[in-house]
């Protein structure tokens, strides 16, 4: 588990070093240098995209992973990569051969309301089939564990590349309308680069020979694509509906407030990246005592490093707020809402992993496809009456059933669960302190307020996490960076 840690804080950092670039981007470049229904616009075609790319996938990249190790010959390993660099392609042309055909009628459903979308709709599938490969070329990545310039042009590259075009659209250099064309040329040019760079690391023998076992690799793929695709619906679903039922502008609204509560999941992120190949390897050599230790230990790590992070940001929400325009701040309750959710995420430590990876996915899979099913429901119910805050609550509920679903799923076939004593200790800390320093604030600029408060809340938390020993990966992790200094 050090050797997971190391890995992933270094992961960590990169994720962050994206998500604050992503935040200046998402808060400020986007607030002040794009119009609010254009914001809205973007956020959109992300969001639809996000919908659809694992679809065009059909779940390779979790099959890739499953897989790979269970094979001991090179020619069976590249007989598996040459189906996985095949099979998305066939599906890709199929649904961009349906669409050719649909063009229309999807044009007609966005003719009223939000015609703003209709030019741009040919870019959700330019986008997707893109970020589609990508994550098939990072699953490779992962399998020869070299997951840190992958994890970069996940998080960090094309954020960089946005904001340059942003900075582009300011100075008058390209229109908004270019700047999304090129947004989206962005997606193809960085799924490009991580291409040659997954060849890089290992190349196979091309040819139209595919594994033995295709039919059980067919049916995994398939399974677990429908369960990639409900956790893709559960995230996004609620921007795209809100898009159905509300003005555009209001998506770009309420995205900010998700990417805010984002920022608690990239510690899961980051640990996925080691964790996920080492669960599916743990599973194949059938190590319950490693993968019961590697569930907990998983599990108390980020929640101790989601919890600091949940802490500031409902602490600082308001000072942050005042950074933004005024008509793109909303109610803390909606950010709390969501925040909860990604906290609740990280508690499940390595839970999707064993899951997807075990015999036990089609029980995900059936769960999930209700829980979408209800998810479009609640937002359906909500949303109408409640406006963005009823896209929260519909998140919530979703998830909450959803994930505590997962939890009693391996509970029940596996005889474990993550929690300890100290999950609920930890719990009870980061209540107390998001209720005690919320209300407190300095009467300094709020740069100046959310510094010196994250640092007290900061110093406060770590000293109590330290003490009461946590996390016994996270101590250690303290502890080396500590004596550094």
């Amino acid at each position: 588990m050090g050797v997971i840690f190391h890995q992933s804080f270094k992961n960590m950092v990169t994720t962050y070093l994206g998500f604050g670039i992503g935040a200046v981007n998402t808060l400020f470049l986007f607030t002040y240098f794009l119009e609010k229904e254009y914001y809205g616009l973007v956020s959109f075609l992300l969001s639809a995209a996000n919908l659809i790319w694992p679809l065009m996938a059909f779940g390779v990249h979790n099959t890739l992973v499953k897989f790979y190790t269970s094979y001991k010959t090179k020619q069976d390993r590249d007989k598996l990569l040459n189906l996985i660099l095949v099979l998305p392609l066939g599906v890709s042309l199929i649904l961009g051969i349906t669409g050719y055909f649909s063009y229309s009628y999807l044009l007609e459903y966005f003719d009223a309301g939000n015609e703003l979308v209709q030019p741009y709709i040919w870019l959700i599938y330019v986008i997707a089939i893109a970020t589609a490969y990508f994550e098939i070329f990072f699953a490779w990545c992962k399998i020869n564990f070299q997951s840190v310039f992958g994890n970069f042009m996940k998080e960090v590259f094309h954020r960089i590349c946005i904001t340059i075009l942003l900075f582009g659209v300011y100075f008058a250099l390209i229109n908004v309308e270019q700047f999304i064309y090129l947004m989206a040329a962005v997606f193809v040019f960085r799924a490009l680069v991580l291409m040659f760079y997954a060849f890089s690391l290992y190349i196979p023998k091309f040819s139209l020979h595919f594994p033995a076992n295709i039919n059980t690799v067919l049916r995994y793929s398939a399974l677990i694509l429908i369960a990639g695709s409900v956790a893709m619906i559960l995230l996004d679903l609620d921007k795209v509906m809100i898009e159905h039922y509300m003005p555009i502008e209001n998506v770009a609204v309420y995205g900010i407030a998700v990417y805010i509560a984002t920022v608690i999941s990239v510690p899961q992120k980051a640990m996925h990246q080691i964790v996920h190949p080492l669960t599916a390897n743990m599973l194949n050599e059938k190590d319950k005592t490693g993968l019961e230790d590697l569930y907990k230990r998983s599990s108390l790590g980020l929640l101790v490093i989601s919890a600091i992070i949940f802490i500031l940001i409902i602490v600082n929400l308001n000072q942050l707020y005042a950074l933004i325009p005024e008509e793109y701040q909303i109610s803390t309750a909606i950010v709390l809402l969501i925040s909860l959710v990604k906290l609740y995420d990280n508690m499940l430590g390595n839970n999707n992993s064993i899951l997807f990876n075990s015999d036990y996915y089609r029980l995900v899979l059936g769960v999930g496809v209700v829980l979408a099913i209800l998810a479009f429901i609640f937002n359906m119910i909500f949303i109408p009456q409640f406006g963005i805050m009823g896209a929260a609550i519909a998140t919530f509920l979703a998830f909450f059933i959803y994930n505590t679903s997962k939890i009693y799923i391996v509970l029940q076939k596996f005889k474990m669960h993550p929690f300890t004593l100290k999950t609920g200790f930890i719990l009870i800390v980061t209540g107390v302190l998001t209720a005690g320093f919320y209300y407190w604030e300095f009467t300094f600029h709020p740069i100046i307020n959310i510094l010196l408060k994250s640092l007290l809340v900061s110093l406060v938390y770590i000293g109590i996490a330290y003490k009461f020993n946590f996390s016994q990966d996270v101590n250690l992790l303290i502890s080396k960076y500590t004596k550094r200094f």
